[in-house]
C-alpha cells in the first residue's frame, strides 16, 4: 500500500470525511519526524483498533524555547515516508509551518494543566508543554481521530495530553504505548543519535538504575534514600548531570513516598544530550 503525503489541511480534512462517511475508524500518531522504531510502535498499537492511520510529521516551533535550535532539528522526510509506507500508514500529514500557524506568533494558546506541567520537564523548559498542548489540540481538530497513540517514555507529556482530552471533551481514545527499548535497555529516542561511542555505552545505565531503584523500593527501602543513591549511581556510571530522579504519583506527577501506583521519573545528561526514562511501579 502506498502512503499518501498530504500537505494541505483542507485536503486531509476532506479525506477523513470520506473515511468516516464509510464508517471507518481513524487512528492518529503525532510526531516531529526523524522516525525510529519507537514511533512505529505507536503505529503498530493502533493497527488492531483502527481502519485508517494518519501520522503527522511536523516540527512544531511553538514548543522550542529561545535556547533550543528549531532550525537544527533533524528533518528526514524521505526516510520517514519510507518507514511509514512500510508500516502500512495511509496518510503522512506534512503541513508547512505557515499552514499550521497562519498568524505568527499565534496568540491563542492551549495552556497545559499547570499542576502537571510545572515540574520535571516543565521546570527545565518553561512554556514547552503549552506549545505541545496547543499543537496537539490543533492536530486533533484537523484530523478528528477516533484514537491517538502516545508513548510512555514522555510520561509527563502523556499525562498532559490525557488531561487535556478529558477537560476539553475531545471524543478521542488515548492509547498508551509502552517504552520501546534497544537491546541493552536504552529507551529509543531521536536524541540517542547525538551520543558518541563512550556516551552510548553509559546511556543504558539510566534504565538499569531505574530497575535497581524499583527493586529497592519494593524491598522497603525509604524512597528518599533510594532516590539519593540512584543519583549517585548515575554520576558514578559517567553521567555528567542528573536533572531529577523522582518517585511520583502516576496521576498527578507530584512527588510521593507511596510506592503503590507510583512512577519513577528520571532525566540525566551525557554531554549536551539529555536523556529521559521512567518506570511504572
Amino acid at each position: 500500500m502506498s502512503t499518501q503525503v498530504i500537505e494541505k489541511i483542507e485536503t486531509l480534512q476532506q479525506q477523513v470525511r470520506v473515511w468516516k462517511a464509510a464508517g471507518e475508524r481513524v487512528g492518529f500518531v503525532p510526531t516531529m519526524g526523524n522516525l525510529h522504531a519507537g514511533h512505529l510502535s505507536l503505529v503498530d498499537a493502533l493497527m488492531p483498533c483502527c481502519d485508517r492511520l494518519v501520522v503527522s510529521v511536523f516540527v512544531n516551533p511553538l514548543q522550542f524555547g529561545p535556547s533550543e535550535d528549531f532550525e537544527r532539528y533533524p528533518r528526514t522526510f524521505d526516510a520517514d515516508r519510507a518507514a511509514l509506507e512500510a508500516a502500512g500508514v495511509d496518510v503522512m500529514f506534512h503541513p508547512a509551518v505557515e499552514a499550521m500557524y497562519p498568524t505568527w506568533p499565534q496568540a491563542t494558546r492551549v495552556l497545559a494543566a499547570p499542576e502537571l506541567a510545572a515540574r520535571w520537564e516543565g521546570a527545565s523548559r518553561p512554556g514547552h508543554f503549552d506549545g505541545v498542548a496547543t499543537v496537539v489540540s490543533k492536530l486533533f481538530n484537523i484530523v478528528q481521530p477516533d484514537a491517538a497513540a502516545f508513548g510512555q517514555k514522555d510520561f509527563q507529556q502523556l499525562r498532559i495530553i490525557e488531561t487535556m482530552v478529558a477537560e476539553l471533551n475531545y471524543p478521542i481514545e488515548i492509547v498508551r504505548v509502552p517504552i520501546a527499548r534497544e537491546a541493552d535497555g536504552l529507551a529509543m529516542s531521536s536524541r540517542n543519535q547525538y551520543l558518541d561511542a563512550r556516551q552510548r555505552a553509559i546511556a543504558p545505565q539510566l534504565n538499569a538504575t531505574l530497575t535497581w531503584a524499583a527493586a529497592q523500593l519494593r524491598s522497603g527501602v525509604v524512597p528518599q534514600i533510594v532516590q539519593e543513591q540512584a543519583q549517585a549511581r548515575l554520576l558514578k556510571a559517567g553521567f555528567d548531570q542528573v536533572d531529577y530522579f523522582a518517585l511520583c504519583d502516576q496521576a498527578t506527577l507530584a512527588p510521593t513516598q507511596v510506592v503503590d501506583n507510583a512512577i519513577l521519573l528520571a532525566a540525566a545528561r551525557l554531554g549536551s544530550t539529555r536523556l529521559l526514562d521512567n518506570l511504572l511501579l
